[in-house]
């Protein structure tokens, strides 16, 4: 059965791995804004390791809407499932800071999904690719589908056995033509997938700082 022990992060682990992620969506965040035209801040203040049901029910406390989320698979040197998440509401808000406030309501729901998929694409791209590159290491990841539901379904989508692995959560902010959206970064990993990834990041920590670490 996964625990959150057998995987835990050290503090500077979690430092690294909240850094590299903070890189990955500034990249995002500025090819957002090549993509809209307007400036796009993005930031990742949080980063947790933790069952798939501590996952559900956190988002379960924070969000009452039903979620929207975009998801991609990415295979590599670590390898799972990443959903880019975020409440009902409030992906109709991003949606129209990113098309334009002059879209018809009835037009709107047409060019929700695919406004919402290329975000996705985006910011999950943005992040898993750099976070990669930056360890040295490249991973491909599929194409972007949007799914709905709440923190249970979309959990249960990811993971389709029981302790079949632990989930890497991030909060993230975004601010989009003076909007604040928030929403969250979930990447369902195995413990061989997470076990790899913690060995790459000792070795970003000691590319970065040395022996010292």
């Amino acid at each position: 059965m996964s625990t959150v022990r057998e995987i835990a992060l050290s503090e500077l682990e979690r430092d690294a791995l909240t850094e590299l992620v903070n890189i990955g969506v500034s990249r995002a965040a500025s090819s957002l804004r090549k993509m809209i035209g307007e400036e796009v801040l993005l930031s990742v203040p949080s980063v947790e390791i933790m069952a798939p049901d501590d996952a559900v029910r956190l988002i379960g406390e924070r969000e009452t809407d039903e979620l929207v989320a975009i998801q991609q698979q990415f295979e590599g040197a670590f390898s799972g499932q990443a959903l880019l998440i975020f409440p009902q509401t409030i992906s109709l808000d991003l949606v129209r800071a990113i098309i334009g406030e002059d879209v018809p309501p009835d037009q709107l729901s047409e060019m929700e999904q695919e406004a919402l998929a290329e975000t996705g694409n985006v910011i999950l791209n943005g992040c898993l690719a750099t976070m990669a590159n930056m360890l040295k290491r490249s991973l491909n990841i599929s194409l972007p589908e949007v799914v709905r539901g709440d923190g249970s379904r979309l959990f249960k989508l990811m993971q389709p056995r029981p302790d079949d692995g632990l989930v890497l959560f991030l909060y993230i902010n975004f601010s989009v033509r003076n909007r604040d959206i928030r929403g969250y970064i979930a990447m369902l990993m195995d413990l061989p997938s997470l076990a790899a990834l913690k060995e790459l990041i000792a070795g970003f920590i000691h590319r970065v700082v040395g022996d010292e670490a």
